[in-house]
């Protein structure tokens, strides 16, 4: 039985891997003791269960002393325990997924529970949410127009400000990051006359589009000075035959 006393620590570490997309993104975590310059798998006795959870607070599977791993029922088709080892492997892994994974040792005999940290946890990536893109104001002439324009996620929980004129679109502010984690990224580019909002990450991307000549009007064309003379010279000479006819 494993005594917290001793002087090795309980370790884990922790590999994130994605292979084709969301369907099999996985992450597999190992545990070992570390004794000194020698690492050894951890080993259970008769009064020695060992517990996987997520945050502490979802248990994911409990490995007992010559017994078959036992994966619980929210984890179940997507968990495995590797019995050699007591390794965990989790597969088709969500958003929800996220977080601290932890190996707790339970004795039977004293109810200590001696609890490991992954040395870093892993965070999927899930396709990517729609995007929204409003024009916030609008200022300059049409010569040198200029647009404040927000990009955000369609549930607010992203969300940057941006400046565009006719040659590009630059950062003004990172807006609100509700959630803890993200792995995606959220852009504003003008393409030709488009503004354009893209959300992507390694799965997918969404984006919307704003044509920004509809906020930057146009002057209207003027008329060339020969084309006035010649109007003119249309209306004096009509004018001059209106007189004439009168005498």
């Amino acid at each position: 039985m494993l005594q917290p006393k001793e002087e090795f620590g309980i370790t884990a570490n922790a590999a994130c891997s994605t292979n084709g997309g969301p369907d099999h993104t996985s992450m597999l975590f190992s545990i070992f003791i570390n004794s000194h310059s020698n690492a050894k798998s951890v080993v259970l006795d008769k009064k020695t269960d060992l517990i996987w959870k997520c945050n502490e607070t979802n248990n994911i599977a409990k490995c007992g002393f010559n017994n078959d791993p036992v994966v619980f029922d929210k984890y179940e088709g997507r968990a495995e325990v590797f019995r050699q080892n007591y390794s965990l492997l989790l597969k088709n892994v969500q958003h929800s997924d996220s977080g601290d994974y932890t190996a707790f040792m339970v004795s039977y005999e004293d109810q200590k529970v001696t609890c490991f940290k992954s040395l870093y946890a892993c965070y999927s990536s899930d396709a990517v949410s729609p995007v929204d893109l409003t024009v916030d104001s609008v200022s300059g002439s049409s010569d040198s127009c200029s647009l404040i324009v927000t990009c955000s996620t369609v549930d607010s929980q992203i969300s940057s400000i941006f400046t565009c004129d006719a040659q590009n679109c630059s950062l003004v502010e990172k807006g609100s990051f509700k959630a803890q984690t993200y792995s995606s990224n959220l852009t504003v580019n003008l393409q030709q006359d488009l503004i354009v909002c893209n959300h992507s990450n390694q799965v997918s991307w969404e984006q919307t589009k704003k044509d920004i000549k509809r906020y930057c009007k146009e002057k209207p064309v003027l008329f060339s000075i020969g084309l006035i003379i010649m109007v003119l010279a249309v209306i004096s000479v009509y004018l001059i035959l209106k007189y004439k006819k009168k005498k």
